[in-house]
């Protein structure tokens, strides 16, 4: 198991130096390193996840990684997982902490806009991989189908997790004699959990959210209060990371603790790094009028804002998995798993695309990045490396 753990840690770390383009775009990579690489799950284990994530508060593609670590290696191995993907970007977030005036032009560089063009070729891959395996009959490609319409006429959190409870429910109805339903998943997570995780892990979480509003106004005490500030902002978000961004404002601005101009420039760097935009919170914890403030600030901002995932996936990932051995729970998730296929279709268009793709050019840098990944089968670091490259000269000329 340690040996396991260790393997997850550098599988993780390697995603998180090169994982560019948002909590759509990791979802790509994750498929294309767990999945299609290491085949350490299904196509259908991991929509399987995806889906559970898509579920919960909190920053999806992260707590995907953390529900694969654990699945791969038990408990150590969700910690090791997310301390890959996360350790790359909150060190570099950090660093711009403590110079943020010296890079004030780095969100606005050329490079920026390659990575962001090789940001739709992961996700338009990670659609087609996921669609060929998830949807291969009429009803779950128009499950997909109308999931994406929705999503792309009603973006909101509400919207996603309706329309995952509307494709289960029509899984059960319509797909209970397809091959999905019937063969039965296999048990994959190691985790060691069961019943105890289960009720340790949910009772922590709420405890924690109910019980810190509380103590702040017992305990005089700045670090509770921004312990409190952040956990509560990692419990609440539905939708990903940019949806964290105007809760975080009304905690680190109004009392001081950050300035409005110091928020909006640390936004705009953690748009230039990798891995998960949650690690916004260490910058965010580093430039702080403290105490917390510095290094210490930004790793104790970033654990309070990411430990209710974590809580979260150890209390639901055990009766997650055991749900997922059942026949009518085989056919909700069949539906749910199409339904993924539609979200990430949707997001393909909104906000990847419109995001990326503004003349020609940008358009061909990312029909030539989804080449190098279908059919040269180039590893995405590589991809990231010269789509970068390529966006910094287009800008130029």
């Amino acid at each position: 198991m340690i040996a396991r753990s260790w393997e997850v840690l550098l599988v993780a770390l390697k995603l998180g130096l090169t994982s560019f383009g948002g909590p759509v775009a990791h979802l790509g990579y994750f498929r294309d390193e767990y999945v299609a690489k290491r085949k350490w799950l299904t196509d259908g284990a991991y929509a399987d996840l995806v889906a559970l994530c898509q579920f919960l508060p909190g920053p999806a593609s992260s707590q995907v990684g953390m529900a694969v670590g654990m699945t791969r290696a038990g408990f150590a191995g969700g910690v090791a997982a997310w301390l890959g993907f996360t350790l790359p970007s909150a060190v570099l977030l950090i660093a711009f902490g403590y110079g943020v005036t010296a890079f004030d032009g780095l969100a606005a560089g050329g490079w920026l806009r390659g990575l962001k063009a090789v940001a739709v070729a992961v996700v338009a891959f990670a659609v087609y991989g996921m669609a060929r395996n998830l949807t291969p009959d009429r009803t779950r490609a128009s499950l997909a189908i109308v999931t994406a319409i929705a999503m792309l006429f009603w973006r909101t959190p509400l919207t996603q997790v309706l329309v995952i409870a509307a494709a289960g429910v029509a899984g059960v109805l319509l797909l209970n004699d397809t091959p999905a339903a019937a063969a039965g998943a296999p048990r994959t997570t190691t985790t060691g959990g069961g019943a105890l995780s289960t009720v340790v892990g949910l009772a922590a979480f709420f405890l924690l959210l109910a019980g810190l509003p509380v103590a702040r106004q017992v305990v005089d005490s700045e670090w509770l209060r921004v312990f409190d500030g952040f956990y509560r902002a990692g419990s609440l978000v539905f939708g990903g990371g940019h949806v964290v961004l105007p809760l975080l404002e009304t905690e680190v601005v109004p009392p001081g603790w950050v300035t409005r101009d110091e928020f909006i420039a640390g936004y705009g760097m953690a748009q230039a790094v990798p891995g998960p935009l949650f690690t916004f919170s260490a910058y965010l914890g580093t430039v702080m009028a403290g105490p917390p403030s510095g290094w210490s600030g930004g790793a104790y901002a970033l654990a309070a804002i990411f430990l209710p995932s974590f809580l979260l996936l150890v209390g639901v990932l055990p009766l997650w998995q055991r749900l997922r051995t059942n026949h009518r729970s085989r056919a909700a998730l069949a539906g749910i798993n199409a339904a993924v296929v539609g979200l990430l279709l949707a997001a393909l268009y909104d906000p990847v695309w419109v995001s990326a793709i503004h003349r020609p050019a940008d358009l061909a840098l990312a029909l030539a990045a989804f080449a190098m990944l279908a059919w040269w089968k180039a590893p995405p670091w590589l991809v990231v490396l010269i789509g970068g490259a390529a966006g910094a000269a287009l800008t130029a000329l």
